[in-house]
């Protein structure tokens, strides 16, 4: 049978003992394994693998030894509990193989765990759990996790407080990051608000968000749109220190001050403004910019933006000037620009 979905989520979660087995198979590698990881993990618990009550077969060690997951199926392991026969990276034409090993499985048998790559509608290996009234075949695409999927993910971590703007940074975050980074990001947020009661918070989120280059540019584009022209100077020589371009701070600067331009020119304002914006602002990020949109008027955020243009086009020229040079000029320009 095919699971998708919320269904697939939760049965990751809670697998069945009684099942014969699941496939999982997707396109992005990750992905899959998380998944695998998750529902072995549930059917064999934290001493499983010590135990012995997990046999792993590669699919190249199958196509040497067919009779390999048929046997992991039905040992008898030292240890009572769960055992799992797990069938790593398997193809079609693997199939014949599984078909054979799990035709006559029987209550108390191992569980089948088998992942595969990206595998067609018409696929061999996934007719076998398809059709199989005992097993289940489920899909990892590349949809980033759902909000039930998430809080799942949260719970399982220890968190159950989390406040409505903080899910939103976390649905963010879940576009944003690959899968494995999402997972350690919450791990991590787990870890942070250990012991505190207060409901999760966007500064939270924020503060264990995966730290990036593009952070920085942020935070040098804040002081210039707040107007913290004596903080400039140092944060432009970390950025150069750690090989920005002049270009890239350029780039970064007029794609934020077209959107405070876009903000501040909404008809409906400048919360409703930032609220379309894609993709989505969210956190203390989204708060500055709220901040920054309502202290600009128009006309000063058009001159900022002429003084940009100019200074890109400068930096693409054959002037010999300096480029972080210029560009720190015109950033400390506009970081003057809104306070006459």
């Amino acid at each position: 049978m095919k699971l998708t979905g919320a269904a697939a989520a939760r049965y990751f979660a809670r697998p069945d003992p009684a099942r014969m087995g699941l496939l999982i198979f997707g396109a992005d590698a990750m992905r899959v394994a998380l998944r695998r990881q998750e529902v072995i993990a549930a059917l064999i618990g934290p001493e499983g693998e010590g135990e012995m009550r997990l046999s792993r077969i590669p699919a190249g060690e199958l196509r040497k030894d067919g009779a390999l997951l048929s046997d992991a199926i039905r040992a008898q392991g030292f240890f009572p509990g769960q055992r799992v026969a797990f069938l790593e990276d398997a193809t079609d034409t693997l199939a014949p193989l599984v078909a054979d090993a799990v035709a006559d499985w029987r209550p108390g048998d191992a569980a089948v765990v088998v992942t595969a790559g990206d595998l067609k509608a018409k696929s061999a290996l996934r007719k076998i759990f398809e059709d199989h009234p005992n097993a289940y075949a489920i899909g990892i695409y590349d949809d980033p996790p759902g909000r039930d999927e998430i809080e799942e993910t949260l719970r399982r971590a220890g968190l159950a407080q989390i406040g409505r703007e903080a899910m939103d940074d976390l649905l963010t975050l879940a576009r944003e990051l690959d899968p494995g980074d999402f997972r350690q990001t919450v791990e991590k947020v787990a870890l942070y608000k250990h012991g505190d009661p207060a409901p999760l918070s966007p500064e939270d989120v924020a503060a264990c968000a995966p730290a990036t280059i593009e952070a920085d540019v942020d935070d040098l584009l804040t002081l210039v749109a707040e107007g913290e022209a004596r903080r400039l100077g140092p944060t432009v020589r970390r950025l150069e220190g750690q090989g920005v371009g002049a270009v890239t701070v350029c780039i970064a600067a007029l794609r934020h001050f077209r959107a405070l331009h876009a903000a501040v020119a909404d008809p409906g304002g400048p919360s409703s403004g930032i609220a379309r914006m894609r993709p989505p602002v969210w956190g203390p990020r989204r708060d500055r910019m709220l901040r920054q949109a309502q202290a600009w008027p128009l006309d000063r955020l058009e001159m900022a933006l002429r003084v940009l243009v100019d200074t890109d086009l400068t930096l693409r020229s054959s002037s010999r000037a300096p480029a972080m040079a210029v560009m720190e000029r015109a950033l400390m320009r506009l970081a003057m620009l809104n306070r006459r």
